[in-house]
């Protein structure tokens, strides 16, 4: 992606322009998939597992991604769309995991319906399917 499209990502979301925040929102633009944090750590070697958690952990503050919980155990992070404001996120929708190649992806055209349960306050619903990507069938 663009440096300057970048530069206004973070800017739209009022966030200090930094080298890593560059670089850990590019790698997201780039990859079409949700990154898990050893995906960032082993791509951006040149940052510290403190920097890049606090990064990770800004992103989410200011709604430029969410976390998604995989069956493997493991926390992986998924782009933001335009639904999503810094004191809350709108992820009603449908997570992807390849049985081949383990990536996770967004699937946002597919909401889960946020069931209204007594005596609960449901703030946000998620649903992650397995099966075999696109890339993964053709192979």
């Amino acid at each position: 992606m663009i440096y300057g499209d970048l530069e206004a990502i973070l800017r739209a979301h009022a966030m200090r322009i930094t080298a890593c925040r560059i670089d850990v929102l590019d790698s997201f633009l780039g990859t079409g998939h949700a990154l898990s944090f050893k995906d960032l750590e082993g791509k951006l070697t040149q940052y510290d597992r403190v920097t890049l958690y606090r990064t990770l952990n800004s992103f989410i503050d200011k709604g430029i991604i969410h976390k998604i919980f995989s069956d493997s155990g493991f926390i992986s992070f998924g782009i933001c769309y335009d639904t999503c404001s810094p004191h809350h996120h709108h992820h009603n929708h449908v997570h992807f995991k390849c049985d081949a190649c383990g990536n996770i992806e967004c699937l946002p055209s597919y909401h889960v319906p946020v069931p209204e349960i007594s005596g609960y306050k449901i703030t946000e619903a998620n649903l992650l399917v397995n099966g075999l990507c696109s890339k993964c069938i053709s192979n």
